[in-house]
């Protein structure tokens, strides 16, 4: 299905009236057919027994945070979900991005944004993936069943982890800038930090059984961005 001009069943969970009647007008004069939940427990039956197209999911809500919904509804569905909420500690927003949010929206924002975040979200949702296997050295990665493994070991990477480390390995031997990672593996062309990038970096290098001073396979291109590419041993 193509997302593009064609109406969504969006479920909303927000506990503040207000916000909820404003995006509830706004994203229905954009097209989209919207069903709200004002709690945690409430959205999460709703998004598993209806199965909407997308979830918007505030993370204050009464009854339970909505992180922690985010993570019981991940056990249950794959539903898209944007986060939507007025918390803007970059440490929370890497939690929730890979406990399995899609994307991720500070307040205040316009029910013509969250619309262009959705109708984004679901086009990538509604692609297939066709990509091959992925091979640098002896690292393989194979986004058909979104398993990585370096010398025959499989690695135990996160789905933002996986993300990353796909991305550059598609790309090997080119320089990555981290504002490019930020757009295409976060999906935040309108901000982040290169922090969140730093950090996940980090993991992956750990994971990967190297250190930045001591790389093998990532390698920092210090002010351009990040390269990978097979050992030379």
């Amino acid at each position: 299905m193509s997302y593009g001009s064609r109406m969504a069943q969006v479920l909303l969970v927000e506990d503040d009236p207000a916000i909820r009647g404003a995006l509830i007008r706004g994203l229905t004069e954009r097209g989209h057919a919207v069903e709200s939940a004002p709690t945690a427990l409430a959205g999460l039956e709703h998004a598993v027994g209806k199965r909407p197209d997308i979830v918007v999911l505030d993370l204050g809500l009464p009854d339970l945070d909505g992180a922690t919904m985010l993570t019981m509804l991940r056990g249950a569905s794959r539903v898209p979900v944007i986060v939507a909420t007025a918390r803007d500690d970059e440490r929370e927003i890497v939690a929730v991005l890979d406990a399995g949010a899609d994307d991720y929206l500070v307040k205040p924002f316009s029910a013509a944004q969250l619309d262009a975040r959705i109708r984004a979200v679901l086009r990538r949702g509604g692609e297939p993936v066709t990509d091959p296997t992925v091979v640098v050295g002896g690292l393989r990665v194979d986004p058909r069943s979104r398993q990585a493994s370096l010398d025959g070991v499989d690695l135990d990477l996160t789905p933002r982890e996986f993300a990353l480390l796909h991305y550059l390995a598609a790309r090997a031997g080119e320089v990555i800038s981290k504002r490019e990672l930020l757009t295409e593996v976060w999906q935040l062309p309108y901000g982040g930090a290169d922090k969140t990038v730093d950090v996940h970096l980090s993991w992956l290098r750990r994971k990967l059984g190297e250190t930045a001073q001591q790389s093998r396979y990532l390698h920092s291109v210090r002010g351009v961005g990040v390269r990978i590419a097979a050992p030379k041993d």
